[in-house]
């Protein structure tokens, strides 16, 4: 066995040269260890020969670790030059996960072994180079360059892993045993699986950006969760439990796969988990990294998510009880309530964990942590949840792409680290997700509860326009423009004040769009209904007043997005979330429950509408007498929104010039007093980074007569 695996290390401190020594042995054992794993490999066409259809094969993985550090060193500024261009961006991209009904069959004319090795070499000698003479200070922070040194370790122990995985799924032939690579040899019969209570409680996930330890950016940001009790199996799901749904037929049995599940195994023609092997002479047998060995029916099974649910159903059928995944929360409750700690960094692991104890699975017997064994450890477990991001979270700038393209609700979240989990993966903290149709070295435990799933919003808006006024209302001032939305709200709650109207109880804000102005109406009314047309724009005001936060990416430039997160709190509009309600509905033709309103708001709309007219005639009867009707608008009449005729004015008639202004004082002056206006408030959309539409406003304010 090689020495202890280096832990990640604390980034703290106040010796730069002892911490610079610190972190140039934690790279070089890393690299060394990588390259090792590769020495698995029998010879050349080993390298060349995907292992599965779904991935690259390994010798994109043997020059992708290497590139990547070469690659965000250059958008870190570490570096000003490149080793191999061609390298650099053929290695680039490892995001290769694809469903088996989007295969990607690209040829690559790839570089050779020995190509691939000395560019190896050259970018080793060239990271050797930043850590040993790149000044930096302790801390080291997320926003430091030197992040950038620990961003490329920890990446390339998730590729120690994956890699692996893929070794393990590739021909006999194409492997062999290597003495830093040994498997556990202790085995016997499966343990009788049983429950235990675990308590409810509290749990509080997320880090702080000034934690000292490198973290993924999915890590950081909050949440707290109150758990339900419920029982959780004392063991993880071991071969020998699994074989009972085999032998029970539950592959072949549809009542216990769900939809994609089902489709997944129909392609991949499963009959038993991946890593089995059926042998007509010995029984089954179970494929490690390198060799396969007698099934060791006392080890965890691996699956992948959706085997795991589907002897989940099963196991609910046998039992009668709600059988199902842990949640990530229920998952950090075990974690909490056994008291456990990271690995420690001058012992061995309390666990299977970080290569401290072979590099294999072992029997789900051996590591107990109080009343369960294999809390952490020994295998992955996948969760039930889905990976969505924290409140607060954010992309780091030179690698925004490695978290949020999962925000999807088909990458599901693992925990608790494998045998082979080293660095930041072995760390409680860490949160890791794959397609549920994936492969790692994970298996499962159940639980049983009557609490239902919760399905934290995860994904990002991505639809442009929604996003566009997403950030229009939510986002930052654009060229010093104040927030319109806001603005007019302000503008509409003074007129109501200067004009004595009485109690501030029932507002109407008409063509809402994502809300924000209604949410700011809400600060003084008790009751704001706001209504629009689109119900894309609606739900995120919905989706805002229901979880507090919204998430939407915008365009920076050609198909370059930045992501986005916005809260109520932090508008500090958290409080009026209650007193807010949303409706699709068209201004033209209300529900006749939308009515009694002491203020209607209706900005940016009129010129909008196929009937205003008719909209204008109607509005009086929304309002309360001495009610405010305040409109804003550009007055931009379009043939493709209103038709010619119906245009409240911008046209001659009689010959001469016919306002806007002036039609809305033909059409509201038997029922409404024009008390303020007309006022220009401006306002800002932003397309892009660099093209933003700037427009102006007229505001006018009517009081409606008794």
């Amino acid at each position: 066995m090689p020495p202890r695996f280096p832990r990640t290390p604390s980034l703290a401190g106040h010796d730069v040269e002892a911490k610079r020594a610190e972190l140039l042995q934690y790279f070089h054992a890393t690299f060394d260890r990588y390259e090792s794993l590769f020495e698995l490999l029998s010879g050349d066409e080993a390298y060349f020969k995907k292992p599965i259809s779904l991935r690259h094969p390994l010798i994109f993985y043997f020059g992708h670790t290497a590139t990547f550090f070469i690659n965000k060193f250059m958008l870190a500024g570490l570096i000003d030059k490149r080793i191999d261009p061609r390298l650099e961006s053929m290695f680039a991209v490892g995001v290769d996960e694809m469903s088996w009904d989007d295969l990607d069959d690209a040829r690559y004319d790839w570089p050779t072994v020995a190509e691939v090795r000395a560019y190896r070499q050259r970018a080793r000698a060239v990271i050797d180079g930043v850590i040993r003479h790149t000044p930096f200070s302790l801390p080291i922070g997320w926003h430091d360059p030197f992040w950038a040194v620990l961003m490329g370790i920890e990446h390339e122990r998730i590729h120690l892993e994956t890699s692996s995985v893929l070794m393990r799924q590739h021909a006999l032939r194409h492997v062999k045993p290597h003495p830093d690579w040994m498997p556990c040899r202790e085995s016997g019969p499966a343990p009788l699986n049983a429950l235990v209570d675990i308590p409810g409680g509290q749990v509080t996930l997320g880090r702080a950006l000034a934690d000292p330890v490198y973290g993924w950016d999915n890590e950081y940001g909050h949440h707290s969760a109150q758990v339900p009790a419920f029982k959780a199996s004392r063991y993880l799901v071991s071969n020998g439990e699994f074989l009972g749904f085999v032998e029970a037929g539950g592959y072949a049995d549809d009542q216990y796969w769900d939809e994609e599940g089902a489709a997944w195994k129909r392609f991949a023609q499963a009959t038993h988990p991946t890593f089995w092997v059926a042998d007509a002479n010995t029984g089954w047998k179970l494929r490690l990294l390198a060799e396969e060995v007698a099934m060791p029916w006392d080890w965890p099974v691996e699956t992948n998510c959706l085997e795991a649910r589907a002897f989940c159903r099963w196991k609910s059928t046998q039992s009668g009880l709600p059988v199902r995944l842990p949640t990530e929360d229920e998952w950090n409750r075990l974690y909490d309530h056994h008291s456990l700690a990271d690995v420690p960094h001058d012992a061995p692991a309390q666990g299977n964990l970080h290569l401290d104890h072979g590099a294999s699975s072992c029997p789900v017997t051996r590591f107990v942590h109080g009343d369960l064994a294999d809390v952490v450890g020994n295998v992955w477990q996948w969760c039930e949840t889905p990976i969505y991001p924290f409140d607060g979270f954010d992309v780091h700038p030179i690698y925004d792409d490695f978290t949020s393209p999962t925000f999807d609700d088909r990458h599901n979240i693992i925990k608790g680290g494998s045998w082979m989990s080293a660095g930041n993966e072995s760390r409680h903290a860490s949160r890791y997700a794959f397609r549920r149709h994936f492969f790692q070295h994970a298996g499962f435990r159940y639980v049983v509860s009557d609490a239902p799933v919760s399905r934290p919003v995860s994904a990002y808006e991505t639809d442009t326009m929604v996003s566009q006024y997403a950030e229009f209302h939510y986002g930052d001032a654009a060229l010093g423009v104040p927030n319109f939305p806001q603005a007019m709200a302000q503008l509409a709650l003074e007129a109501h004040r200067r004009h004595e109207n009485g109690a501030l109880t029932r507002a109407l804000d008409l063509g809402c769009a994502t809300g924000r102005a209604s949410f700011e109406l809400a600060r003084h009314f008790s009751e704001v209904v706001g209504i629009d047309f689109s119900a894309r724009f609606i739900q995120v005001g919905i989706r805002l007043a229901e979880t507090g936060s919204i998430r939407y990416t915008m365009q920076e430039e050609g198909e370059l997005v930045s992501y986005h997160e916005r809260r109520l709190d932090a508008l500090g509009l958290a409080e009026t979330a209650h007193r807010v309600s949303f409706w699709q509905g068209d201004a033209c033709n209300l529900k006749d429950i939308f009515a009694g309103f002491d203020l209607i708001l209706a900005a940016n709309l009129i010129d909008r509408l196929y009937a205003p007219r008719r909209f204008l005639d109607a509005v009086a009867d929304r309002l309360n007498p001495g009610g405010l009707l305040v409109l804003a608008s550009p007055y931009t009449w379009l043939e493709e929104y209103t038709k010619r005729p119906d245009w409240i004015g911008g046209f001659k008639k009689d010959g001469e010039s016919y306002t806007t202004l002036e039609g809305l004082k033909d059409c509201l002056g038997n029922r409404f007093d024009l008390v303020e206006g007309p006022l220009s408030v401006p306002f800002v959309i932003r397309e892009t980074r660099r093209k933003h539409q700037h427009t102006l406003s007229e505001v006018t304010i009517w009081k409606r007569k008794a």
